[in-house]
C-alpha cells in the first residue's frame, strides 16, 4: 500500500519551506489555470489532529450553478437521445479542445430547452459547500464553492484561515444565477 505523500512529514516540511520562501500561506497548483471563477491550490492544515497538505479546488457559486445546470441538461438530453455523446471532446497537439462531432440542430435545441426547463423549475440551484475527500492521491482533497463574485488571492487566504480555525460558515440558501444568453449577438 502506497503512502499518501500529503501526509508524509518530510513532504510537509518541504512544502512549509516552500511557503516560507514565497511569503504566502498557499501555493497554486497551476497558476495558468487560475481564473476569476476558480483556483486550485495547496495549503497546510490538520486532519484528525495530524498535519496534512490540502489540495483545494475553490470556485464561485455561479460556476457551480452553471456546471450543475449543464450536467442536468446533458442527462436529460441523453435520456431522450441515447446516441448523444454529450460534452465529449478531444485535445489537439496545441492543447485546444476539439469536438468529436457535430450534434444535430434537434439535439442542440432540445438541450437548450432542457436547460430552460431546469432553470425555470429551480432544479439546478446550489448552496455554498465544502466537500472533503480523504482518499485523495495527494493529501486531503477539498472541493469548495462560495458565493463570491470572483476567486481572488484575498478569497483564498480568507478561506484557508477560516478553514484552519474551524470558522467556515456556509450559507445554506440555494441560489440560481441568470445564465448567459447567446441571443444577444
Amino acid at each position: 500500500m502506497q503512502i499518501n505523500p500529503g501526509y508524509d512529514p518530510a513532504e510537509i516540511a518541504k512544502f512549509q519551506e516552500e511557503l516560507k520562501l514565497s511569503g504566502k500561506i498557499f501555493k497554486y497548483v497551476d497558476e495558468d489555470e487560475v481564473s476569476d471563477e476558480m483556483a486550485e491550490f495547496h495549503f497546510l492544515g490538520k486532519q484528525n489532529g495530524k498535519p496534512v497538505i490540502f489540495d483545494c479546488l475553490l470556485g464561485t457559486l455561479q460556476l457551480a450553478y452553471e456546471s450543475n445546470l449543464l450536467e442536468m441538461a446533458e442527462m436529460k438530453t441523453k435520456e431522450k437521445f441515447p446516441d448523444y455523446r454529450g460534452f465529449d471532446f478531444e485535445i489537439d497537439e496545441k492543447g485546444n479542445a476539439i469536438s468529436s462531432g457535430e450534434e444535430s440542430e434537434e439535439i442542440e435545441a432540445y438541450k437548450a430547452y432542457a436547460m430552460y426547463e431546469i432553470e425555470e423549475a429551480g432544479e439546478a440551484n446550489v448552496a455554498e459547500s465544502v466537500e472533503l475527500d480523504e482518499s485523495f492521491d495527494y493529501g486531503v482533497g477539498l472541493e469548495v464553492y462560495l458565493n463570491v463574485l470572483e476567486v481572488t488571492e484575498t478569497t483564498v487566504i480568507k478561506f484557508i484561515n477560516d478553514f484552519n480555525e474551524g470558522k467556515v460558515e456556509l450559507d445554506p440558501v440555494r441560489y440560481s444565477f441568470e445564465s448567459d444568453d447567446d441571443d444577444d449577438d
